[in-house]
Order: C-alpha cells, then sequence, then structure tokens
C-alpha cells in the first residue's frame, strides 16, 4: 500500500496511541506519536506532517498554546482537535486559532480514517496553493522589479504589502517609472487575482466622458427603450480600478468617487436605490499631489482616502547601477521576440548609458534599448547603435534631430492636437508659459 500522508498524534493516553497507529498505519498513513506538548512541537520542527491530531487535554501545556504554535511552526499542516465536546467553547476557540475540525469522542474505525483523509486533501492544497502563490510573486515582481539597488527592493516590499491589504493604493512617480506595471503586480499577487483588473485613464477624456466611463450612462436606441451601460466602476466588480493619472478627474466626479470609496455604493441607473460594489482602488499620478491640494484642484479628503497605502516610485537616474540588469533583461527579450540571436552591450555602449539622465525614466531605456537591437548588425551593441550622442542632453540643448528631443516634439504634437492647437491650453498643459511653447515649435519647425 503506498503512504497516503503523515500524521503526528499529541496525546499522553498510550492506548490513543495504539488505537490511532491501528487504525492509520492499516489505512496507508505514517504514525508519529508524541505524549506532551513540548515533545509534539519539537518533531513539529524536525519534519513535516500533513494532519495533526491534538487532545487539548494534555497535561504540559494549554492545548490552545499548542495549536498556536503548531500552526506557526508549519501553517501548512491541517489540525483536528480530539474531545468529547465537539460544539463547546474550546472546539469554537481551537477553530478560530486555525484548527480545521474536531474528532468525537468516543469515535469509530471510518470516523477517523475518513476524517484523517480529508484534512490530508486540504493540507496538500494550501501547501500546493502557497507554493503557485510564491511562484507567482517571483515571477511577477522579477518583471516589476528588474533591479538590485536598495529603492528598487524597498518598491518590492510596499508591492508584498499591498498585495495582503484591501485598503486604496496611491503609486507616485515620473512619467516612465513604471506605475502601471506595479498596479498589476499588486492586483495579481492579491486575492482579487481572479476578477478583473480595470484601467481607466483620467487624463484622455473630458469630464463628461469621464464620468460616464466611470459610472456608466443610459441612451435610447430605438423609441421606448433605455439601453443601460455599465460603467468601469462596476465592470471592475470584484476586483480592481486602477485610475491611472488620477490628478486630471474634475471636481464633480471627485466628489462621486469620494461617496463610492466612504460608502462602496454607485447609483442605480435603472431608478433603483444605490447599490453596494465591491472594488479595490489603486491610483497613480506624476504630479504633486499635495501642492494640488493646496490649490484646491484636488479634494484633500479624497487624497487622503486614495493615499491609504503610498508607493513612491524612484527615478532612473537614482538607480543606474540596475541599468545592466535592466539592459540585460529588455535585450533578452527583444531577441527572442524578433527572433535573432542574444545581442550584448560592450563597455563603451554600458558606460554611454550610465552617463545619461534619463528624463524619460525606464520607459525611456526600453525605447532605446530596442532601437539599438534593431540597428546592432552584429553580437555586440556599441555606442554608433544608440540613439543618443554618449553626452549627457544637457550639453547640447538645442539639438533637434536626438532622440528625447524627437520625444519632446512628439508630445507637443500630441498635446496640440488634443486641444485643437490652441496654444495657451496645450502651453498650460505642459506647464510651460506661451512664449517657450512657441519657441520650442519654432526650434521644432512645427509653426504652422
Amino acid at each position: 500500500m503506498s503512504l497516503q500522508g503523515r500524521v503526528i498524534l499529541i496525546d499522553h493516553r498510550k492506548a490513543m496511541h495504539a488505537a490511532c497507529r491501528q487504525i492509520l498505519e492499516a489505512n496507508g498513513f505514517s504514525m508519529t506519536t508524541a505524549e506532551t506538548g513540548v515533545h509534539g512541537l519539537e518533531k513539529v520542527r524536525q519534519e513535516s506532517f500533513d494532519v495533526a491530531l491534538l487532545n487539548p487535554g494534555i497535561p504540559d501545556m494549554p492545548g490552545l498554546e499548542v495549536l498556536r504554535r503548531l500552526k506557526q511552526e508549519s501553517p501548512n499542516t491541517a489540525v483536528i482537535l480530539i474531545t468529547d465536546d465537539t460544539a463547546g467553547n474550546e472546539a469554537a476557540a481551537a477553530k478560530e486559532e486555525g484548527a480545521l475540525d474536531c474528532l468525537p469522542e468516543p469515535f469509530t474505525p471510518d470516523m477517523l480514517a475518513g476524517l484523517v483523509e480529508k484534512a490530508k486533501r486540504y493540507s496538500r492544497r494550501v501547501l500546493e496553493d502557497s507554493c503557485i502563490g510564491q511562484e507567482l510573486e517571483r515571477k511577477m515582481l522579477s518583471q516589476v522589479l528588474i533591479g538590485r539597488s536598495e529603492s528598487m527592493e524597498r518598491v518590492g516590499r510596499f508591492i508584498r504589502k499591498a498585495a495582503t491589504v484591501d485598503t486604496p493604493v496611491l503609486i507616485t512617480g515620473e512619467p516612465g517609472t513604471g506605475k502601471d506595471l506595479v498596479a498589476r503586480a499588486i492586483h495579481r499577487l492579491s486575492r482579487r487575482s481572479h476578477r478583473r483588473f480595470v484601467t481607466v485613464d483620467c487624463e484622455t477624456s473630458t469630464e463628461n466622458l469621464l464620468e460616464s466611463e466611470l459610472f456608466g450612462h443610459t441612451g435610447r436606441t430605438i423609441p421606448g427603450r433605455i439601453e443601460i451601460t455599465a460603467g468601469k466602476i462596476e465592470l471592475a466588480e470584484g476586483g480592481t480600478l486602477f485610475l491611472d493619472r488620477i490628478a486630471a478627474i474634475g471636481s464633480s466626479i471627485q466628489e462621486k468617487l469620494l461617496k463610492v470609496i466612504l460608502g462602496q455604493t454607485i447609483p442605480d441607473r435603472s431608478g433603483s436605490p444605490e447599490r453596494n460594489v465591491d472594488i479595490r482602488i489603486i491610483s497613480s499620478t506624476n504630479r504633486d499631489m499635495l501642492r494640488e491640494t493646496g490649490t484646491g484642484k484636488f479634494r484633500e479628503d479624497l487624497f487622503y482616502r486614495l493615499n491609504s497605502l503610498h508607493i513612491p516610485l524612484p527615478p532612473l537616474r537614482e538607480h543606474l547601477d540596475d541599468i545592466p540588469l535592466l539592459a540585460d533583461y529588455y535585450i533578452r527579450k527583444f531577441s527572442v521576440e524578433k527572433q535573432i540571436p542574444a545581442r550584448s552591450l560592450s563597455e563603451e555602449a554600458m558606460l554611454s548609458l550610465k552617463r545619461r539622465a534619463w528624463p524619460g525614466n525606464v520607459r525611456e531605456l526600453i525605447q532605446v534599448l530596442e532601437y539599438a537591437v534593431d540597428t546592432c548588425e552584429g553580437l555586440t551593441i556599441e555606442p554608433r547603435n544608440l540613439p543618443l550622442e554618449t553626452q549627457d542632453l544637457s550639453e547640447a540643448p538645442g539639438e533637434t534631430g536626438g532622440y528625447l528631443a524627437r520625444l519632446e516634439r512628439d508630445e507637443i504634437l500630441r498635446i496640440l492636437d488634443r486641444f485643437g492647437g490652441n496654444k495657451t491650453k496645450a502651453a498650460k498643459f505642459l506647464g510651460i508659459n506661451r512664449k517657450t511653447l512657441r519657441e520650442k515649435m519654432e526650434r521644432y519647425g512645427l509653426n504652422t
């Protein structure tokens, strides 16, 4: 008969040892016994067990204390309490401390074998889930936290903490630091991972459109028929709602969002009373939220609700020593995707990367690396394959053909298009005055 599982019996009665051993070994289980709580805990520290049978009446220490310490030593071991009062206070307290079930005395061989088999399956499932969870965490974090710097290790600790709670999270950092990746990692490692991760970019829509996107809307399709369109908040039911660039939302939406957070309810567009909604909110911003609240652009009470847990992401210039690991990861990734031999960076190319200020952060580095992989004809990426000069761009402020200059030119075009060519609105959005915008447009040949 193959081994079904490993069981430890902690009981001071030798007759109980003999009876349980006979029953369980006949059913294929391996049996270990201990007459005291101290001896039992010592064995649990030395060996692994699927199931522990515990008599709370052992004389050397309280049964609940043995149970508590046993679960600390071996969280995956399923504990069955042997008691003649399965409905009493002791049994209830034991279940609160983590006991799986109770075995009433006296019991039949079938009762003991059946309950231990059930406990063994539970224990194996907990262990499997734990291993899967640890592997998932390792894979998720390895994709988000490439680097060994203290700042990235700190971000990892924040992510792990955020995944264990259900409070709102605010992720801050400059553009390109990976705020969306961190938000997805938190969701995938949380208890909500089996439900949706719904993203809303708060900066891409007008206030009316954003309100409809969040809360849904009603409309007529044919006479007498009203069509109800669910909003992103409803779509995120049971999962996570990621509000990217949260600082851009208007005052009326801020008020409604605060009501959702406070009461976890949303209006029912069919005319019924408000209904409950179960969502976890993660938001992000690259703005100074204290300044936004100080000027009245953002509600202070909403900010503090969203900021229950704050995760600041460091700019790349503050952890340049992580560039070799980042470069290795993404060069290998692009080589696999493009089905070409793996490239490597020369020392001169690596030095060139480390000299840059990286205003676009990791996102900019990724774009530079993909460009280098595409332009490299051999197996070694040299400085000539990089889209930027070796020197810092601050030495050539008038450069119009450089990589970052092209990024700035494209961004100005995008913002101008968003505001229909209105230079005053575009300049305000970009955080510069109209004169500076006009000068940049002249430099890049954008004046029409």
